[in-house]
């Protein structure tokens, strides 16, 4: 019984969904997707519910120490524009109802200033929320930009006997 209940709600929803102009879907999605991560046993991870916004919703903020070489901003630019968003820009919601990026500053800019992924990706760009306060905040920009610390590329190193 709860199988067929299932798929008649899925059926339905994605009739739902298709019927709708694409901005009227987007946010449809969203607010399902928020709904299921009421009552998702993973509620307490942000990945648990990626958000599609318009890129113009969000703001950097003013405290992230990162710094992206050319080189590597070129590659990340190219690896976004190559495999997609493999990770969403984390955000935090402002009093001036804008979402502050605690995480994916580099993301948001390739992402909004990209013809072919604005394209793509119709203005919008994938978030993830983190809540805290000020100082959690920034904490966790700094454990986010030293986590990927530096690639180093071990194919060039010779096996020594």
């Amino acid at each position: 019984m709860g199988d067929t209940m299932q798929q008649r709600l899925t059926q339905d929803l994605t009739q739902f969904l298709a019927s709708l102009p694409e901005d009227d879907r987007i946010k449809a999605i969203n607010e399902i997707r928020m709904a299921i991560h009421q009552v998702s046993p993973f509620r307490e991870e942000p990945v648990d519910c990626v958000l599609w916004v318009k890129n113009s919703q969000l703001m950097p903020n003013d405290y992230n120490p990162n710094n992206v070489a050319p080189p590597e901003k070129k590659l990340l630019k190219k690896s976004i524009e190559i495999d997609g968003f493999t990770q969403p820009i984390v955000v935090t919601h402002t009093d001036k109802n804008a979402l502050e990026i605690v995480d994916g500053f580099h993301r948001h800019e390739i992402g909004k200033g990209s013809s072919s992924l604005k394209l793509r990706l119709k203005g919008y760009l994938p978030v993830t929320c983190l809540e805290g306060t000020r100082n959690q905040r920034i904490a966790a920009t700094i454990r986010h930009n030293r986590a990927r610390g530096r690639h180093q590329n071990h194919c060039h190193v010779r096996n020594r006997p």
